[in-house]
Formats: structure tokens, sequence, C-alpha cells
């Protein structure tokens, strides 16, 4: 008695990529069936507060913005307010690379500081009084002193 040539896992196979192909053909045809979609239906609009919508918004709501008056960093001169000068402990500092970090007790944060911008020389838990600034990354402190 010979054996048959296709098994039950090749038929199988075969079945699954027929059926494959007739879904794929049939899903083709409904396709064509429907009617082309024209460039408007494609089209999504964004509206005055940034939502997508499909129906174009009213230009009338639109409003001139300036691009150069957009801030995207911490604002020149660093904390606005009556009392410029801020107190602070030296949380971490690397004499070997010249910088640190300083908590500052006003803003419940830390603030950047380096070496160059010590008035004298400080250490890990000293007391400091700084002025902030606007530097590369954010706040960046300066004119460093020990806390009278």
């Amino acid at each position: 008695m010979g054996r048959a040539k296709e098994t039950f896992g090749k038929k199988e196979v075969r079945n699954k990529q027929l059926k494959k192909r007739k879904d794929k053909e049939k899903r083709r045809t409904e396709r064509k069936e429907q009617g082309k979609t024209s460039f408007d239906d494609m089209i999504a609009w964004v509206d005055e507060n940034g939502q997508i919508c499909s129906e174009q918004p009213d230009l009338s709501k639109k409003e001139k913005i300036d691009v150069n008056s957009i801030e995207i960093s911490v604002p020149k001169g660093g904390i606005k307010g009556k009392d410029k000068v801020l107190t602070g402990k030296v949380r971490n500092y690397d004499d070997t690379k010249g910088f640190g970090f300083i908590s500052v007790i006003q803003l419940n944060d830390s603030v950047f500081f380096h070496v160059n911008d010590c008035t004298e020389e400080i250490k890990v838990g000293d007391k400091v009084e700084f002025e902030t600034e606007k530097g590369l990354k954010g706040l960046k402190a300066i004119n460093i002193r020990k806390a009278v």
C-alpha cells in the first residue's frame, strides 16, 4: 500500500492560502463597488484649538502670531519677583568637573551651578545665597556665596 503524496498538514496550508486569496479578491471587488474616494474625503483640517476636524475651520477666528515672540526656555533674568537673591543648600558638587546642584528652598527644586560662578570656595552641605539667570538647559546659579 502506498502513501498519499499530500499530507493533512499540506492540505490545510493549501486550503488556508486559497481562502486568503479569495478573501483578498472579495475585498478588492468591494472597494471597486464602493467607488473611488476623492481627495476631499482624505483631507483632515486642524481648527484654532489644534483639534482635527473633517470640515474646513472658520478662517475669521485665525489670529496672527509673531514667531519671534514665542519663548521656549526660561525667561531672561531667571526668577521674577521682589527677591532676586535665593538661598539654598549645595546638594552635590564634583570638584574635578567643576559643577554641581543647589537645592533651592523657595522653588522646591534644584539649580545648576559652575565653579566659575562662585565668589568663594564651597562644598557639599554649605548654605549659599545666589542669583539666577537663563542657562543652556534651564536656570543657572550665579554670584554664589556662603550664606551668613
